[in-house]
């Protein structure tokens, strides 16, 4: 009688078959737990707040800065230039501020509708835990820098209240790519230039450490749940999040930040905007979110508009 006991290869299939649909993320969320408790930071004991600001110091490299290489850049001074770079990286930590508390409300959501006996439940707590140290962090940053306020624009507090009433998990993961790949790519750039505001550099990256695990956090988890999605709560969604993404992007320079070197922020905003220097940074800094978007079938020809509105696309 021939033998007929599974192969090993038939029974590692038959393993695969079996297996636990959530295993992968349980394994994920295992793995960024041990990560946590090896490289967690606590930005108020291990940044020296103390440190004088040399004013005549950027904080974002030149060219990053809005107005770099137009006409309003060149009428000022080198210490009003370095002055407006660092009124710049306030701002982005303030809208940073605004979307960790969206993003940290969408993760306790996000935990009341799981067990938290899992590592992922788990997993979201720490994550929550980490981004309240980063928002406490950003607003020791804004008031070291004499930035005059941590609040978002009214027009960006609305949205958010918006976007809370939707309750939509699976945006806040999307934003969250989003907005931390966004952050992630300017703040790597800070880190490796060493001619720039030390503590700038250091609150990037204690922020670029732990926003890496974040974005392994959130990967894995919309593609499991774009999968899911119907084709046309796909067709909203992709237009939904191209909004998140474009109001994401205008909130990170408020035109507070011109009249505070200076300038008239309504005609210092429209050049920044037209500026193509300035495009090419959103678009820099925005690429790997573009094309995770992309890969997966969020950004399509159909939805591309708003992105492009967004100067995030060419």
């Amino acid at each position: 009688m021939p033998d007929t006991s599974p192969t090993p290869a038939r029974a590692g299939a038959t393993a695969t078959v079996a297996r636990d649909p959530f295993a992968d993320r349980e394994l994920n969320a295992e793995r960024l737990l041990r990560v946590s408790a090896k490289h967690s930071h606590d930005p108020l004991t291990e940044i020296d707040w103390d440190a004088p600001l040399d004013p005549d110091q950027f904080a974002l490299p030149a060219h990053r800065v809005s107005l770099y290489g137009t006409e309003l850049w060149e009428r000022l001074t080198p210490r009003q230039q370095a002055r407006l770079s660092v009124h710049q990286l306030a701002s982005v930590t303030a809208a940073g501020i605004w979307f960790e508390l969206i993003l940290m409300n969408g993760l306790v959501r996000h935990v009341y509708d799981s067990d938290l006996t899992t590592r992922h439940a788990q997993y979201a707590l720490t994550e929550v835990a980490d981004e309240c140290r980063h928002s406490t962090m950003f607003a020791r940053y804004i008031t070291k820098t004499g930035y005059p306020t941590a609040r978002p624009s009214k027009r960006a507090h609305r949205r958010g209240k918006f976007h809370l009433l939707l309750n939509d998990t699976t945006l806040t993961f999307a934003g969250a790519i989003f907005v931390e790949e966004f952050t992630d790519a300017m703040q790597r750039e800070m880190i490796r230039d060493e001619s720039l505001q030390p503590l700038a550099r250091a609150v990037a990256k204690i922020h670029v450490i732990e926003e890496a695990r974040h974005i392994g956090y959130a990967k894995p988890e919309l593609e499991r749940r774009w999968a899911r999605m119907s084709p046309a709560r796909r067709a909203v969604f992709r237009q939904v999040i191209g909004v998140l993404a474009y109001e994401a992007v205008i909130e990170c320079v408020n035109p507070r930040v011109y009249g505070l070197v200076g300038l008239d922020p309504r005609q210092a905003r429209v050049v920044a905007e037209q500026n193509a220097h300035w495009q090419a940074a959103k678009r820099d800094w925005a690429r790997k979110a573009i094309a995770f978007f992309t890969e997966i079938g969020i950004i399509d020809r159909r939805s591309e508009a708003m992105w492009r509105r967004a100067s995030l696309l060419p």
